[in-house]
């Protein structure tokens, strides 16, 4: 709000607001004066439809003087209604296109922030969108090194530049819910990661309790992204190789994992809390208990503190309260 007063403040509208105000009332004042018992609210009436050029015919001037009121009323209301109309429109374009152009602070909460952008940005995004979690509605912000927005999408919100703090502010890393931080294909592999993991130590620096995933080339730079406080680190060269040795030793493992990881199609993996009623049961209870009655299938526990994952767990491994699972669905499941 601040910042439109500030804007409409710059671009003189309400000057130009208080003058045609006092063209209405003006024009109002001078059609009391001819047309004989004439009350003021119609006369205020007529001065407003006399300037829009409305016209009504509800009320006319029937005197010479109050004929040439109503003209002077139409030659300078118009005049200066139209500059005003020009005013606000150009206000709302140069918001537009300064937004599109990724200078201006983002205003959200609770939002996915993209930092940096390369040619799988667009996949992030429709995976983003694609799970219920976030859906269409959900407010995305990207920092790029950009001439302009990457995507046509209302709510996607661009801010240009490299991922520095200021940016990072005018994105609004205080209220962000994730950060993904993707590698820059403008750079040779050593660079990409060494910029990425600069870039996640000024966001843990800013925001130290947001959930950081990092996305890098090189394994061997696992250990430092880990000291710069990533949450999940993605190393994408080893996940594709490993993948390419399991279809060689397994044949269509790949195609498996493809649609697992894949929020647009097929089955997908995702974590949900542990209901209530299961607490306290073993892993194969539950598991048979949620695919009777959901379809849905647990593979793995999670813990209360996150910090540790058992796949495909004992039989007899007791649940507690707190405990997350991981689940293969075709949708997200909501079960209490």
């Amino acid at each position: 709000m601040r910042n439109t007063i500030e804007t409409l403040r710059r671009e003189k509208i309400f000057k130009i607001v208080a003058i045609v105000f006092l063209v209405v009332l003006g024009g109002s004042v001078g059609f009391i004066l001819f047309e004989k018992d004439m009350a003021f609210p119609d006369a205020f009436w007529w001065s407003i439809v006399t300037l829009t050029t409305v016209g009504y015919g509800d009320i006319s001037p029937a005197t010479t003087g109050g004929r040439l009121v109503g003209v002077a009323v139409m030659i300078i209301g118009i005049g200066f209604l139209g500059v005003l109309t020009a005013r606000i429109a150009s206000v709302f374009i140069e918001e537009k296109i300064l937004e599109s152009k990724g200078m201006k602070a983002t205003h959200v909460k609770d939002h996915y922030l993209i930092c940096g952008w390369n040619y799988r940005g667009p996949e992030v995004v429709a995976g983003l969108r694609a799970d219920a979690k976030v859906g269409e509605s959900a407010p995305i912000v990207i920092i790029a090194d950009l001439a302009e927005k990457p995507l046509d999408d209302p709510n996607i919100h661009f801010v240009r530049g490299d991922v520095s703090t200021e940016n990072l502010k005018r994105a609004g890393i205080e209220a962000a819910r994730v950060v993904l931080v993707l590698s820059d294909e403008r750079l040779d592999a050593y660079a990409r990661d060494a910029k990425a993991i600069l870039n996640t130590l000024t966001i843990e620096s800013l925001n130290n309790k947001v959930y950081t995933c990092v996305e890098l080339m090189d394994p061997r730079n696992v250990e430092y992204c880990q000291m710069a406080s990533a949450d999940e680190i993605i190393v994408v060269g080893e996940i594709g190789t490993n993948l390419l040795v399991q279809a060689a030793l397994d044949h269509g493992i790949s195609r498996v994992v493809s649609e697992l990881v894949s929020n647009r199609h097929g089955e997908d993996l995702y974590k949900i809390p542990l209901p209530a009623r299961h607490e306290g049961r073993t892993f194969y209870d539950v598991m048979c208990d949620l695919k009777k009655q959901h379809n849905v299938l647990c593979i793995g526990i999670e813990d209360e503190t996150g910090r540790r994952l058992v796949s495909n767990p004992r039989p007899d491994h007791a649940l507690a309260k707190g405990d997350q699972l991981i689940v293969i669905s075709t949708d997200r499941p909501s079960i209490s």
